[in-house]
């Protein structure tokens, strides 16, 4: 097939490029590099640097052909979305809609969407099924399953031409190899782990007591892989998750355990941010039954792999 993967260029879709690549397909990314690094694309992928934004940019790409859509692009900062909340609002919401209309004009029949976790807000229901009710708590989670729900709207039309077959993945704290570890603004574990290499202070907004579901890398690119030709996740939403709660004190300490060497990385506390969650853990029932997945990289692998990668990167990039 001929894939076009949105922010192919950062963490997640620059794993899923490669991915692909490996399978068979070819590829195509588009990219603004406003987080994504070039240097993580695959030279066997065609790049083109431009923003989902930008109906033009993205129209060059789909012009040259596409037979499947991995939309990855976004503006994935809960801060930044309070910060700009208009930036968020065009990348997250209008960059899809470009998606959308142009796999309409193009009669591309297949699209995945990364959505988010954050769509269920501060839900009760732990873990949270996808059938669980939505109330995002933040401006970011708006914006995500503002651009889920047209997306699934779309693909519920009646009148189309041609073939939409849409999956809507909500993605829990994906971590691994190429988390950015000095973007203060997102990935709590790449920022601790930032600041342990780097000999500064861990900042805990709030009592820690909160919880995050942290997934690795390779398995939520396997979850993708399987779902692309996969007819039973037309139309579908799948939570990728681990199923297990961290909570972020139960971070930090195992981020400096792993990636300290031992030693002593003072810890601070300060006021919980806005839109923070407080229960994080994905119920996965759906993902083993309709594409037999199952993460199969403990917390524990996957953080060591990750503090090791984050080790080379720091001393390679250290003046």
């Amino acid at each position: 097939m001929k894939i076009l993967v949105t922010g192919g260029a950062g963490f997640i879709g620059s794993h899923l490029v490669a991915r692909l690549l490996a399978d068979g397909h070819e590829v195509a990314v588009i990219d603004n590099e406003s987080t994504g690094v070039r240097d993580n694309v695959p030279a066997s992928a065609r790049y083109v640097k431009g923003d989902v934004a930008s109906l033009a940019d993205l129209e060059a790409v789909f012009a040259a052909g596409v037979d499947a859509v991995c939309h990855i692009a976004g503006q994935v900062s809960l801060i930044r979305s309070y910060t700009n909340a208009a930036i968020d609002l065009r990348t997250n919401v209008v960059g899809t809609l470009n998606v959308i209309q142009l796999c309409l004009k193009y009669r591309v029949a297949r699209l995945l969407y990364a959505g988010s976790m954050q769509a269920y807000g501060n839900t009760p229901v732990i873990p949270t099924p996808e059938d669980a009710p939505c109330v995002p708590a933040s401006y970011y989670g708006i914006t995500k399953y503002a651009a889920e729900l047209y997306v699934r709207t779309t693909a519920e039309r009646p009148d189309l031409e041609s073939a939409f077959n849409a999956t809507c993945f909500r993605m829990y704290n994906v971590y691994g190899p190429r988390q950015s570890i000095d973007n203060p603004y997102q990935g709590v574990l790449g920022i601790f782990l930032g600041n342990v290499l780097r000999g500064e202070p861990i900042t805990i907004y709030g009592d820690g007591v909160q919880s995050r579901d942290f997934v690795f890398i390779d398995d939520v690119v396997e979850a993708w892989a399987r779902a692309l030709s996969n007819p039973a996740s037309y139309g579908r939403i799948i939570n990728l998750g681990s199923g297990r709660q961290t909570s972020i004190n139960e971070l930090a300490r195992l981020v400096v355990e792993v990636a300290g060497g031992g030693r002593p990385c003072p810890i601070l506390h300060e006021a919980m941010r806005p839109g923070e969650l407080r229960s994080v853990e994905a119920d996965i029932t759906r993902a083993r039954e309709i594409l037999g997945w199952q993460p199969r990289i403990s917390f524990e692998q996957g953080l060591a792999a990750t503090a090791e990668w984050a080790a080379r990167s720091y001393v390679a990039v250290k003046p």
